[in-house]
C-alpha cells in the first residue's frame, strides 16, 4: 500500500488534520486520516493500525482485527493486539496486548500489519473474559455479529473451530455466547 494514501500527525500537525476533517477534505481512519474518496478497505484500515502498533511482533486482534476486516465502523480505544507466548514488548496506554498461543494459520499480513484471521478473531472474541463481570461485552458481540454478517466467516466454521478446541478455558462459554449472538441477530446471519 502506498504510504501517501494515509496522513498522520507525523505528516501534519493534528490540529490541521482535524480542521481538514471539519472542512470535509479528510476523514478519520483510526488514528490516521485519508481522503473521503479513498475506499475504506481492510488494507487501508490495517495500514492505519500499523502506524499505531509499529512493532512487527504485534498482531492486531479481537476488536482491532474486527475493525480492520470491516465488521465494525470504528477502531477500539485502546487498540487491541496479541503476541505469541514468551514475546515481550513495551507498549504505552494506547494499546492493550495479550500473550496467546497462535499459529501461522491464524494470522494474515494486510497493509503491512499482521492481523488475526476472521475465524481466529471471532473465536477470540467469543472466548474473551471481557471487562464486564458475568456478561458478554456488547462491543465484542457487535464485532462477532459484524464478521458473521459481512460473510468474513461462517457460523459453521466458528462452531467447528470451537468444537476442535476441546476443554481449553472459555470454550463452553464461547459456544453459549455464539448461540446468544445468533438468537439476537436473527436472520441477518446465515449459518454458511
Amino acid at each position: 500500500m502506498s504510504r501517501t494514501r494515509l496522513l498522520t500527525s507525523d505528516d501534519w500537525p493534528e490540529a490541521e488534520l482535524r480542521a481538514a476533517v471539519l472542512a470535509g477534505e479528510l476523514v478519520a481512519v483510526g488514528a490516521c486520516w485519508a481522503s473521503p474518496a479513498e475506499p475504506q478497505t481492510p488494507a487501508l484500515r490495517a495500514a492505519a493500525a500499523a502506524w499505531v502498533l509499529r512493532d512487527a511482533r504485534l498482531i492486531a486482534s479481537t476488536r482491532t482485527a474486527a475493525w480492520v476486516w470491516g465488521a465494525v465502523s470504528r477502531a477500539p480505544t485502546p487498540l487491541e493486539a496479541c503476541v505469541p507466548l514468551r514475546v515481550r514488548v513495551h507498549v504505552d496506554g494506547a494499546l492493550r496486548v495479550r500473550e496467546v498461543v497462535i499459529t501461522d494459520e491464524d494470522v494474515l499480513v494486510l497493509g503491512g500489519l499482521r492481523v488475526t484471521t476472521p475465524l481466529r478473531t471471532v473465536v477470540d472474541l467469543l472466548r474473551s473474559p471481557g471487562d464486564r463481570p458475568g456478561g458478554f461485552d456488547p462491543s465484542d458481540a457487535a464485532a462477532v455479529v459484524g464478521l458473521l454478517t459481512i460473510g468474513a466467516v461462517s457460523v459453521d466454521a466458528v462452531a467447528g473451530s470451537l468444537a476442535t478446541l476441546g476443554t481449553i478455558p472459555m470454550v463452553r462459554q464461547a459456544e453459549r455466547r455464539l448461540r446468544a449472538v445468533l438468537d439476537a441477530a436473527g436472520d441477518s446471519v446465515s449459518p454458511r
